[in-house]
């Protein structure tokens, strides 16, 4: 026990010499989670809260085309800007002034009237409601609602406008059928006959947290997720900080006393242990009171910290776990430093941190499972938006604790391999 704490002090020591490495440990971490959450959080608003221009031309100038101007308007997500020519639009929409152009045909509502009319009275003919005369049927031209997209226009952009035209052309058809169905069955054109209101609605259901539906924000979802990223960072000043010692000596002077490599790789596991928990401290300090400051939303960690915490504490195992092994298997600090950067950069991008793996292809969807960040994401994201319990983060809890014991038994395996005589 005593030569465990003479290790941690000497790790302690070495730390705190090195200022530049203890500014890059706590403060690039804070500058990180403040400066993504901003851009993801003014991203989500812009989606959100903010209204997108886009250009009408209005031939039809009927009830059809009032409908669906009317359902653009009422959608909060668009500000409308009418045209008189198509050729226009369709120019400044091509040339990027504008993300979205909707031509409206001449005739539109008209021709749907002539079109329902026909194929109610067809109907009700055959029923023998109305005189069985055959008639011959003039054929209506169908009629199309142009659209035009900026190239440069997002697919998902551009399949949720179409939805939601469609939909509301639905509609439309749909309440003109009845109405027709109404007027040829009934003599009081005042007399509901048929409820138009849609009988399947939609409803998201949240998970719940004290009774009140419970939804994520852009807050939620970044601070586990670069916290993350800061923790595995650490892998690189460790690393470094291991190479060095053997390349000073140090290790040579170690093997001279009854030192074990595992008490040695013990002191630095218990500091830098304590770096990640206060790294981790720092990241909910920056989201309970200075995310609120500059108007983004508040972490709300009431009732979750101990569990919060011991996520951070076997993910910051695992995070050392792969720091010491890298430290023990590299030679020189050029191998150690940009291996170990990009090692994390790689293990993030897999585990969710920078895409959510269900947008990920299916073979990243599966590699997505063998990176250690990927379980301390769903570990967190289990308390942060699922409201789990301890018993729901023992899968993961188990999976980094057994990272950290499979890595550091190799690097004092591979250690005392290489050490043999």
């Amino acid at each position: 026990m005593h030569k465990l704490l003479a290790s941690t002090y000497k790790e302690f020591l070495l730390l705190s010499r090195d200022i530049g490495g203890i500014a890059i440990l706590f403060i690039m971490p804070l500058v990180l989670i403040v400066t993504i959450t901003l851009i993801q959080d003014s991203t989500f608003k812009t989606v959100t809260d903010v209204t997108i221009p886009i250009l009408v031309v209005d031939n039809d100038k009927d009830n059809v085309s009032t409908t669906i101007l009317n359902g653009l308007k009422d959608s909060n997500a668009f500000e409308i800007i009418t045209k008189s020519h198509e050729t226009e639009a369709k120019d400044l929409v091509f040339k990027g002034k504008y993300q979205l152009a909707i031509v409206i045909p001449d005739g539109l509502t008209t021709g749907l009237q002539s079109k329902i009319d026909q194929n109610v009275e067809e109907l009700l003919a055959k029923f023998s409601l109305e005189e069985n005369t055959k008639k011959e049927n003039t054929v209506i031209e169908q009629k199309e609602v142009r659209l035009y997209f900026d190239p440069a226009t997002q697919l998902s952009f551009k399949s949720s406008v179409k939805n939601g035209i469609d939909k509301m052309i639905s509609k439309i058809e749909t309440q003109s059928i009845y109405q027709a169905f109404q007027e040829q069955i009934s003599d009081d054109p005042s007399e509901k006959i048929f409820e138009t209101d849609s009988f399947i609605t939609f409803k998201e259901v949240l998970p719940e947290n004290k009774q009140e539906d419970y939804i994520p924000n852009s807050v939620q979802h970044n601070v586990p997720a670069w916290t993350l990223f800061a923790i595995f960072f650490i892998i690189v000043p460790l690393s470094i900080n291991i190479v060095k010692e053997k390349s000073q000596g140090t290790f040579v002077r170690l093997r001279t006393n009854p030192v074990s490599y595992a008490t040695v790789l013990g002191g630095k596991t218990i500091i830098y242990l304590i770096v990640c928990l206060i790294q981790f401290i720092l990241m909910l300090l920056v989201g309970v009171y200075l995310f609120p400051a500059i108007g983004l939303p508040t972490l709300d960690v009431s009732g979750r910290l101990p569990l919060l915490f011991i996520v951070a504490f076997f993910a910051g195992l695992a995070a050392i776990g792969l720091g010491l092994l890298l430290g023990t298997i590299a030679k020189t600090q050029e191998q150690s430093a940009p291996f170990g950067a990009t090692l994390v950069v790689i293990l993030a991008a897999m585990g969710g941190v920078w895409v959510p793996v269900f947008i990920m292809p299916k073979i990243m969807q599966t590699l997505s499972h063998i990176s250690p960040m990927n379980w301390g994401l769903n570990a967190f994201y289990d308390v942060f938006l699922r409201n789990g319990t301890l018993l729901d983060l023992l899968p993961e809890i188990a999976l980094l604790l057994l990272f950290f014991i499979i890595t550091t038994g190799i690097a004092i395996i591979y250690n005392e391999k290489k050490n043999a005589v």
